[in-house]
């Protein structure tokens, strides 16, 4: 029997999930197929994070969304990088920014020369050297500007933080308007058919029975259809990633909205603080084995800027993934797929890759299963990454003030994430493998930021005598100073091009 294109695809849950998934199915297939999604108002949706990377701004503009109705849409505010605060020690701080870092200079990644000077005392601190990190610290923000390849205001990377509700209502304006059909109701029962075991429909409380052809579980960490349906099991990582809950609470801005992202390192955890346009977001990721739910409750509501505007929710979660993402004709997107906590904001962005992959891959009816096999593949090569970069915030740490960070500092690391440190401790040297999510510039400044000092750098840096090596390095950071002054302050620019 011949293939034929899907026709019909069913969306269970919504949520961020489940109408980035809509919208783009919607803007992508167009009338050609049938795009249902259901979800219930009782249920909700789980908020674990608002802020976002670069990335986003690609989904978007693949939409056709104007961005600056997008940001006033959403409450958003813009975003440089994050900061991380008492990570490797108590009292120490840096800016894990996005963008370009320094200027390269013949085959060499710029960070190499500043490794030679901070060697010998002298480099300052890297964060001077790229324009996100020196801008985000002075509240300054600016859409790129075409002045020219040179101009390191050419190549301004960034992204939002934003309310998730709204961008899921947005969202789902938007997937409506172009045929997509929401179902208020709750899932009792999936059908699978007996031959293959594919999902055949889906029974909602109310009686009716939902058929499709490509089924997508959004459901959150409940794994509706692609655990509790088809058992494709669970890899926990708890034992790297010790936080398995987290309490959350808005709050009352304070003053101007920074554009940046805030990681607090707790006793036994992380803080968030996401600014928004009309409030700040707020939560303590932490492990339960350290502290109690109230204990940690009271920890984030002494660290408030403004008054709470909510009571503090608690979130459970187990930090892992699906042993499979796609199984049969079911693929998951966001939780249902497994939970990344949101230390360096992927939780968006893995809705969207999942998305584009699926685009990539999508299927005929006959769903074979060896591009099945793949997708499964790159999907987990890519969590994997990701895992292991957030690994290395909690390892990579001299802090022995509470028995978490005794824990994480002395635990055993993935054998993938120990080879990365030790290249880059013994070598200065980093090569990004294959298509991971986190650049060379990533791993770099985090590593940097969590006291991991290479003993060396590139001998080509040698090339350059002292002087010429002083030379350079003061004119990156004159230059980057220079751009930073003529950028205009966050909040005028938001007032200027978006203010909700």
């Amino acid at each position: 029997m011949t293939s034929q294109p899907v026709r019909s695809v069913v969306i269970v849950g919504g949520g961020t999930a489940g109408w980035m998934t809509a919208a783009a199915l919607a803007r992508v297939l167009g009338g050609r197929c049938r795009i249902r999604l259901v979800e219930s108002e009782e249920i909700g949706t789980v908020g674990v994070g608002e802020a976002t990377i670069p990335q986003i701004r690609g989904f978007n503009q693949s939409l056709g969304i104007d961005e600056d109705d997008f940001v006033r849409q959403t409450q958003a505010t813009f975003k440089l990088g994050i900061q991380f605060v008492d990570w490797a020690r108590l009292g120490e701080r840096y800016l894990h920014s996005f963008g370009v870092l320094g200027r390269e200079r013949g085959l060499l990644p710029f960070y190499h020369y500043w490794i030679k000077a901070m060697l010998a005392g002298r480099g300052g601190d890297l964060g001077d050297y790229a324009l996100n990190a020196a801008a985000a610290i002075r509240g300054k923000f600016l859409r790129p500007a075409a002045l020219g390849p040179d101009s390191p205001l050419s190549s301004i990377a960034y992204a939002f933080q934003l309310d998730a509700g709204l961008y899921a209502r947005y969202l789902r304006a938007f997937a409506e308007q172009r045929g997509a059909r929401r179902t208020e109701g709750k899932v009792r029962e999936t059908l699978l058919r007996a031959k293959d075991g594919f999902i055949e429909a889906i029974i909602l409380e109310s009686g009716e029975r939902i058929e499709g052809e490509l089924f997508i579980d959004c459901s959150g960490f409940r794994g509706l259809l692609i655990e509790q349906a088809l058992h494709t099991g669970y890899e926990e990582w708890t034992h790297w990633l010790p936080c398995d809950r987290a309490v959350a609470v808005p709050c009352a801005s304070s003053g101007p909205p920074t554009p940046y992202t805030r990681s607090t390192a707790r006793g036994a955890g992380w803080q968030w603080r996401i600014p928004l346009q009309h409030r700040i977001g707020n939560g303590y990721v932490y492990s339960s084995a350290h502290i109690s739910d109230d204990e940690a409750g009271a920890t984030l509501l002494g660290n408030l800027d403004g008054e709470a505007l909510a009571e503090p929710r608690v979130l459970r979660f187990v930090t892992g993934r699906r042993r499979r993402i796609w199984e049969r004709n079911c693929v998951a997107v966001g939780l249902s797929s497994g939970f990344m906590e949101p230390l360096e904001s992927t939780s968006i962005h893995l809705i969207q890759s999942t998305i584009t992959r699926l685009l990539s891959f999508f299927p005929d009816t006959g769903f074979d299963p060896v591009l099945i096999e793949r997708f499964n593949q790159k999907a987990v090569f890519e969590v994997e990454r990701i895992r292991d970069f957030l690994i290395l915030h909690y390892h990579a740490t001299e802090r022995n003030d509470t028995p978490f960070w005794d824990y994480c500092r002395t635990m055993e690391i993935p054998s993938s994430l120990r080879e990365y440190m030790d290249l880059f401790r013994h070598s200065g040297r980093f090569y990004r493998e294959n298509e991971e999510l986190f650049a060379q510039i990533s791993w770099v400044q985090v590593l940097i930021g969590q006291r991991i000092t290479p003993r060396a750098y590139h001998p080509l840096v040698d090339l350059l005598s002292e002087a010429e090596l002083d030379a350079f390095l003061a004119d990156v950071k004159r230059v980057i100073g220079s751009c930073v002054e003529v950028m205009p302050a966050h909040e005028a620019f938001i007032a200027r091009h978006c203010a909700a």
